[in-house]
């Protein structure tokens, strides 16, 4: 509401209680990325596949990665100068730049998580439908870092095999969106 009217609807000592702090948000950034139906392929040149832990509980199936924010970093510059050197600028490279500095915001010690949450029933579902073991199966950071080997190398082949099989993967995960 513009604050020229609030005064109208609103008793000014409500007012200073909405607003305190207001100044203060604009510093804030958020502590999550988040994305519907997929996973940005530049998420997972911040793991290893290490780090990667896959399983069942309570809530179905569920695939957590974490590393530390320094490692995570390292990666996604040496993603970034991947993709620079093989493409130039662009939006994907853009779109890594963007990554790499918003890791640059947190605190050098600090961990950083991707965490699959419902996808991971949707990814199961999708390999078993396409004949592979389920969760178990999914390579994508492994994709990831072939694609990007790959274009490290200058072996198109090699980088289109990784990126082809990560997008068609999560396409058939996508696709529950619609079906829904």
């Amino acid at each position: 509401m513009p604050s020229s009217v609030t005064k109208f609807f609103v008793p000014e000592s409500l007012e200073d209680v909405i607003t305190a702090g207001v100044d203060q948000l604009e510093d804030k950034v958020p502590h999550i990325l988040s994305q519907t139906w997929v996973i940005p392929p530049r998420w997972f040149s911040l793991f290893a596949p290490e780090e990667r832990v896959r399983g069942v509980d309570d809530d179905g199936h569920y695939t957590i990665m974490r590393a530390r924010l320094l490692d995570a970093k390292a990666r996604c510059q040496l993603a970034h100068q991947t993709v620079q050197q093989a493409f130039g600028p662009g939006p994907v490279e853009a779109e890594i730049e963007e990554l790499e500095e918003w890791l640059d915001l947190f605190h050098p010690e600090s961990l950083i998580e991707l965490d699959y949450g419902g996808l991971a029933n949707y990814l199961d579902r999708a390999l078993r439908e396409s004949g592979e073991s389920g969760l178990d199966a999914d390579s994508s950071i492994e994709d990831v870092l072939s694609s990007l080997a790959g274009l490290a190398a200058g072996d198109g082949s090699l980088a289109g095999q990784g990126y082809e099989r990560l997008v068609s993967r999560w396409r058939k995960v996508a696709a529950y969106e619609s079906a829904m």
